[in-house]
């Protein structure tokens, strides 16, 4: 077994209330040093977008990431905008983090969002879609079809369409009817033939069915008409006897942002399930509405639906891209990303004349980190629950459930593992936002098996993604730790970028435990050797290691930090980055989405570097690293700099000890971080530009595809020795 000097971090102690920063705050920072959350979160579906125009990836990805972006774009107004639009309604808004009023940052939003939607609608009608013809793979109107394609649709519409339509009318017996978020919908004016009186009508475009119709198809040829295309050219089916006037595509987005105040209700999922359905009666926020749509449709949409100007978005059609999926999963391997298998990480793979390995006999051999996707979740974290829930040697198995699969087999380890007699923990987030109804039926179907399902602490989301099996070995309890970078969730590792650090350390073993029975239970814990702790110790700790470098600087020791994340908005981090920059310290950002450090800045900024890298894969891992005067210092974990992640979640860091391990995250920083390597770097005015060839037009090295190379040798390598 590889020893390794593990040293206290120092960071959850409670004699940390005495920690401060003095001397830290010497420098003044200038007032307009940050940039705009909302509009960085634009910027960032713009990159997605980025990726859909680009010729270079396969033409069934770029139409997945139209499809990305659409479905980003919804969310980002069911939640920020919805949020931003309830808190000026209440009157709690206040100015945001670049200080400017929240009315001004709606008007920003709608016009930066309306001009991308712009973008990405042009980007589907004047890119994708014609080279997706270009393979064979046709997006028709109603007028490109012959006769006989005709008259075979009107069949299919008439088999599986028209049952399922339900036309409502809209007169003084039938008030305007409820539009439910995110559905397609025909706007239809038409004239009552008998008394030439004029009417409307809403119809839904059934959600069930599938988006592009067949029109037909030979070999990998097929050709596609829209669905809407097919119900709007057969209204006349749907309103015998009348005149169809004009007819018109529009979408709604509604708030869907679940608020629920914990300390007002003892059970939580109850008033969970009640807000649930009271998410889909939200107040409108966003009208999308075809760009030839006429004004008497539009103005009535506008009176019926509550709705401003500023929030109406007139767009080329078709409306709702998020239909792109359904093509993105077509059978072309050739216009796909080559396929990637993961691998088994080298210490988790069967030992010589074994067809299983022994992930027990692994961990305690040494630490192991295992890389998502590059290297499979199913033969790591997956194996490593399903073999602890049959050992009989485990007593004990104890998790945190924030998102995972509805056919998870992580889940039924769990209930394995009750059912077998073990004592069973599960801590299951039944507030992560868009996964609550799932999380709900997870967490009764483990109840039921006798797993004992807790919902954390009031008031705080539990995002740490942790696994404890305590395993009983000669008389001596082992404790088996999993602290990761993911969630727990099969379908996703085979697209999220993760990290996963699984030890028997008997530090890391207490940590768990004591965090554990803090979120169970009424412990208020204040000690943790090698984790750091949202939201008591977390931001603390990264401010005295980030003060640390800074010193270290001004007294002419090695210094740097470098820092991956989802997003970096924390004020009181960015100013912390400021100063060590201004001390002449390095530092590496590698954010995936929003940034409101501005890096660059004279004076300020000049030694901050912002780099994003958007692929195949979905850059999901946090890193922390420090230089630590020539010692580095490296911590993954489940945080954000985000005031939610430090302040309003529990999450939890692991220190990384292992050289090797160290080695292996810094060597995919500089990787990253590499002029050679493809990315988008971000300018002092927020502006992120793309840096994918190099100065003589060649293509620069894809991150992703050298980290599966890398890892793929790894795996030979070891095959051979």
């Amino acid at each position: 077994m590889i020893e390794h000097e593990v040293l206290d971090a120092g960071l959850g102690d409670a004699d940390d209330d005495d920690f401060e920063l003095s001397e830290a705050f010497d420098s003044q920072l200038p007032e307009h040093r940050y940039l705009d959350r909302e509009l960085s979160w634009l910027a960032f579906n713009q990159r997605v977008l980025e990726l859909a125009e680009d010729p270079r990836i396969p033409v069934l990805e770029r139409a997945n990431f139209l499809a990305i972006f659409a479905s980003n774009l919804d969310e980002f107004f069911m939640v920020r905008v919805a949020g931003l639009k309830r808190r000026i309604v209440t009157g709690l808004a206040v100015p945001t983090n670049v200080g400017r009023a929240p009315q001004d940052v709606l008007a920003d939003i709608a016009d930066e969002a309306h001009r991308l939607q712009l973008r990405h609608a042009d980007a589907w009608k004047t890119s994708v879609q014609p080279a997706l013809a270009e393979v064979g793979i046709e997006i028709l109107n109603w007028n490109a079809l012959s006769d006989d394609e005709r008259d075979r649709l009107y069949d299919y519409f008439q088999a599986q369409v028209f049952p399922v339509l339900m036309p409502l009318a809209v007169d003084p017996a039938h008030p305007f009817p409820y539009i439910s978020g995110l559905s397609l919908n025909l706007a239809i004016r038409i004239r009552n033939a008998r008394t030439g009186r004029q009417e409307f009508a809403r119809l839904k475009v059934p959600p069930m069915l599938p988006r592009f119709v067949e029109v037909s198809r030979d070999g990998d040829s097929v050709r596609y008409l829209p669905l809407e295309y097919l119900i709007s050219n057969h209204l006349g089916d749907l309103f015998p006897g009348m005149e169809i006037l004009d007819h018109h595509t529009f979408r709604l987005t509604r708030n869907e942002d679940v608020v629920i105040e914990e300390d007002e209700t003892e059970n939580l999922i109850q008033a969970l399930e009640a807000e649930l359905l009271r998410r889909r009666f939200g107040p409108p926020i966003r009208l999308e509405v075809t760009e030839d749509m006429d004004d008497l449709t539009l103005s009535l949409l506008i009176k019926e639906l509550d709705i401003t100007d500023q929030e109406v978005h007139r767009l080329p059609g078709p409306l709702d891209l998020r239909g792109l999926f359904d093509l993105s999963k077509i059978d072309r391997p050739e216009l796909h990303y080559p396929p990637h298998v993961p691998t088994t990480a080298v210490p988790f793979q069967p030992l010589e004349g074994s067809n299983r390995a022994d992930l027990f006999r692994a961990i305690r051999k040494a630490d192991v980190l295992v890389h998502h996707p590059y290297e499979s979740f199913a033969t790591s974290v997956q194996a490593f629950l399903e073999q602890a829930a049959k050992d009989p040697h485990v007593l004990a198995i104890k998790q945190t459930l924030y998102r995972t699969s509805g056919d998870s087999p992580i889940v039924q380890a769990l209930i394995d593992a009750a059912e077998a007699g073990k004592q069973v923990l599960a801590l299951v987030e039944v507030k992560a936002r868009f996964d609550e109804a799932a999380n709900i039926v997870w967490a009764r179907k483990l109840e039921k098996a006798g797993v004992h399902v807790v919902y954390g602490l009031v008031g705080l989301k539990t995002h740490c993604k942790l696994a404890l099996v305590i395993r009983e070995e000669e008389g001596v309890l082992k404790h088996y730790s999993h602290v990761g970078t993911g969630n727990y969730n099969p379908k996703t590792s085979r697209i999220y970028e993760d990290f996963g650090l699984f030890t028997v350390d008997d530090q890391v073993g207490r940590d768990l435990t004591r965090l554990f029975n803090e979120l169970s239970g009424y412990a208020i814990e204040k000690k943790f050797k090698r984790l750091l702790v949202a939201p008591l110790h977390l931001r603390k700790g990264l401010l005295r290691l980030i003060d640390g470098e800074r010193r270290n600087a001004l007294d002419g020791k090695p210094a740097r930090i470098r820092i991956k994340v989802n997003s970096m908005v924390d004020e009181q981090i960015i100013d912390a980055l400021y100063r060590a920059s201004q001390a002449g310290v390095p530092v590496e950002v590698w954010v995936r989405g929003i940034c409101s450090l501005k890096p660059g800045v004279e004076g300020m900024s000049e030694n901050i570097t912002v780099r994003s890298i958007l692929g195949r894969y979905l850059e999901h891992s946090r890193i922390f690293a420090f230089e630590n005067g020539g010692k580095p210092e490296v911590y993954i974990g489940s945080a954000d700099m985000m005031h939610r992640n430090l302040d309003r979640r529990v999450e939890a860091l692991v220190r990384v000890v292992a050289p090797g391990h160290i080695k292996e995250l810094l060597d995919l920083f500089s990787l990253a971080m590499a002029e050679s390597t493809s990315s988008w770097w971000l300018g002092p005015e927020g502006d992120w530009t793309r840096h994918v060839v190099d100065d003589n037009g060649k293509p620069l090295s894809d991150l992703q595809d050298r980290t599966m190379n890398h890892v793929q040798r790894r795996r030979r390598a070891r095959a051979v020795r």
